[in-house]
């Protein structure tokens, strides 16, 4: 289509709702191809051929981002289709942010413009594998947290109700002192927020040290010499703003058990200190403690040693990463204007989990002392998303670990921010890891269905809603047969981890989430189908105007010997529909052909087809052909580019078309047809995800028609005008 005429055509095309005769409004053939395609502008708009079939459903494959711009995309489909189906828009990853909630404004634009225009939208797809909210599915089985353990223990309990000055509380612990004598002085206690206690002598207040007092049980110790002799040990714990509890005091002289604390054990019912001194309401007493402790065990998502090689990335640094005997080195030879200007890049290959604190920890020291910052980024526009504290360095080798929530999605980058640094830095063992409760075990089975069972009626029941019973046919359950017989009934199963039709170590096990692993192989359909019947009704749909459909793929192909998956796919239906409630109204056969070039492939190519469509008539379901596209193999069975392609090759390819859409409407009973969707509209470009450089459409990439047209068109009823070009 030429791209000049489009867009001066385009929009008075529009203003007039998209005249049904969309390629008739432009040039449908290259003008420097017309001796070989000139044929071609003698069709109608593929539509007008199936007129006369009030029920059959012609569809195609459509990216709902250009439909609704209401451009070409939308043009093209309106007047060549009269059913939609959405690409990936309608899928649950599409709809379901990672915390559960659901956005369906995009899905409502799409069907109240294809609606509007006249078209029906098949819905594309309830109950999938790939594709899903992996991270909020996956959160909704994690494992539980069990009640902290309960074990009691005696205790000296300090209460000080504000924290205030290290001496707003003191409390004396009557102790001899003697000049110059070695003494160690333990303490097992934790407290209820972290605080500095001072410890002292008295009278004549000597300074003893200091222990940092955390939040779980730990035992502390001190080594001390007093200048003089004093009478009592001191603790000023004025930090306090809570509770401190110790199960056990001890004050000997080095070498020695003797205890100078009376009752330091907690055994007896003496508090040890005396009376505090204090500006605040501070008590003591023996009292019996929870002894609770829940450990957080650290799990790496990225260790480097340097030792195999491995380094940092990076911009704008003078030195670039390089490593010397298994350490990185990095830095500047002068100061740059902004931290950013020289950047030191880690990127684990994942995206970091937003909401999620992280721990970065490395050994590090520098040519001279510094410090720099280090963050989360989002590539996309350069989007910060977590700062970590400010990383401060000696000349001396130090260990540094400091955390930080990420709060951005698509974190794909932790970055140092080095550019106010002139030296060198040096980089040991950096690590990024967060912790995990180990006070926690896995849900029970049941508790997983229980779980999940709501989480994909709630998609259902969002999406019904939001399409407000105007898609009223569904693929309810999609690509759910493997093609392998683990149990050895003769079926093939299901796509599972649990029964090892997928491989646990697989990117197919990360990357996936397969329902029928937790809500079981029979109860996930069945959940399936419900929500979709109620969902349906309750949303203002007619109930017996639902339609769903299980799809699948290879059920057409010639190397499936005897058919067995679309066997096993009828089997499974018939599993699924046991129940008496459950009901599953079509068969999708997602034909992703290709035709051969080598005549006795192509001839076992053709009867696999003919074989689908009779076995599928005789399941008594309706048939629909949901996602056809082809590619083309020469005669040692390589697949040919677009670019490469013969005239030979694109008539090959316009007589499979021409034979698989006649076939359909001649074997498979008017009652049973649901109809064709032409998966992809055009060629698919070199750099696509799907069939990337393969002439799978019937248009070409500039929206020329191509033979596949002509052949689709004559499978549909069109006069055989492909007879003069031949």
């Amino acid at each position: 289509m030429n791209k000049q005429i489009l867009v001066s055509a385009l929009g008075a095309m529009l203003l007039a709702s998209c005249a049904d005769h969309f390629d008739q409004n432009f040039e449908t053939v290259r003008p420097d191809k017309e001796a070989q395609y000139g044929y071609l502008e003698q069709y109608d708009a593929l539509k007008e051929y199936i007129k006369d079939r009030q029920n059959f459903h012609l569809g195609i494959g459509t990216t709902v981002d250009e439909y609704n711009k209401k451009e070409l995309v939308y043009a093209l489909t309106n007047s060549n289709f009269n059913e939609t189906v959405a690409g990936n828009a309608m899928k649950m990853a599409s709809c379901v942010a990672d915390d559960g909630s659901m956005d369906f404004e995009k899905v409502k634009e799409y069907v109240k413009n294809a609606t509007d225009a006249g078209l029906s939208v098949y819905g594309h797809t309830l109950a999938w594998h790939a594709q899903q909210p992996n991270k909020y599915l996956n959160r909704l089985i994690a494992d539980k947290e069990l009640p902290p353990s309960s074990n009691v223990t005696r205790c000296l309990v300090i209460k000080n109700a504000v924290a205030g000055g290290h001496w707003d509380a003191q409390l004396y612990f009557p102790a001899q002192l003697s000049q110059g004598k070695k003494y160690v002085f333990k303490m097992n206690a934790k407290a209820t927020a972290p605080f500095d206690l001072i410890l002292w002598a008295a009278p004549g207040d000597a300074d003893l040290g200091s222990i940092s007092v955390g939040t779980q049980w730990n035992e502390y110790t001190v080594n001390f010499t007093p200048a003089a002799n004093y009478e009592n040990f001191v603790f000023a714990a004025g930090k306090l703003g809570g509770e401190l509890d110790i199960k056990s005091l001890s004050l000997c002289e080095e070498g020695s058990t003797n205890n100078l604390i009376v009752n330091g054990d907690i055994k007896g019912d003496e508090v040890p200190c005396t009376k505090p001194y204090s500006w605040h309401t501070v008590t003591t007493g023996i009292q019996e403690v929870a002894e609770s402790q829940v450990v957080e065990i650290p799990v790496s998502v990225g260790h480097l040693t340097f030792d195999d090689g491995k380094n940092l990335g990076g911009w704008g640094m003078d030195n670039t990463p390089k490593i010397v005997n298994g350490v990185c080195e990095v830095g500047n030879n002068a100061a740059k204007a902004d931290p950013w200007n020289s950047q030191v890049n880690y990127e684990p290959g994942f995206a970091f989990e937003n909401g999620k604190t992280y721990h970065l920890k490395m050994k590090i020291k520098g040519s001279v002392a510094g410090e720099f910052g280090a963050g989360f980024q989002n590539p996309d526009g350069y989007k910060g998303c977590g700062d970590f504290p400010t990383i401060k360095f000696t000349t001396d080798w130090d260990e540094v670990d400091v955390t930080t929530t990420c709060n951005g999605d698509n974190a794909l980058r932790l970055l140092l921010n080095i550019g106010k640094y002139a030296g060198t830095l040096y980089i040991d063992d950096f690590e990024v890891y967060y912790t995990k409760s180990s006070n926690t075990i896995p849900l029970t089975d049941e508790e997983k269905k229980k779980a999940l069972t709501p989480a994909l009626q709630n998609w259902i029941y969002g999406m019904m809603e939001a399409t407000e019973g105007k898609v009223k046919a569904w693929d309810v359950v999609n690509e759910a047969i493997s093609g392998e017989d683990k149990d050895g009934d003769g079926y093939y199963d299901l796509w599972s981890v649990t029964h090892g039709t997928v491989d646990p170590a697989s990117d197919d096990a990360k990357n996936n989430f397969y329902w029928q692993d937790y809500l079981g192989d029979i109860d996930y359909v069945r959940t399936a189908v419900a929500a979709a019947r109620k969902g349906f009704v309750d949303a203002g749909g007619k109930r017996e105007e639902l339609k769903l459909f299980i799809n699948d793929y290879n059920l057409e192909a010639a190397w499936d010997k005897d058919h067995k998956k679309l066997k096993s796919l009828i089997h499974w239906i018939e599993e699924w529909e046991k129940d008496g409630k459950t009901k599953i109204d079509g068969i999708g056969s997602q034909m992703h052909v290709t035709c051969s070039m080598d005549p006795a492939t192509q001839k076992k190519n053709e009867e696999a087809y003919v074989n689908m469509l009779n076995l599928m008539v005789d399941s008594h379901k309706l048939v629909r052909i949901s996602e056809l596209d082809m590619g083309l193999a020469d005669k040692d069975g390589n697949l040919v580019n677009t670019t490469d392609m013969t005239e030979e090759q694109h008539k090959a390819m316009r007589a499979y078309y021409e034979f698989i859409v006649k076939k359909y409407l001649e074997i498979v009973p008017e009652n049973q047809q649901w109809g064709i969707c032409q998966w992809c509209a055009t060629d698919s470009p070199a750099n696509s995800g799907w069939r990337a450089g393969l002439p799978v459409g019937l248009w070409d990439l500039d929206y020329y028609r191509k033979h596949t047209y002509g052949g689709f068109a004559a499978g549909l009823g069109a006069q055989e005008y492909w007879n003069n070009a031949k």
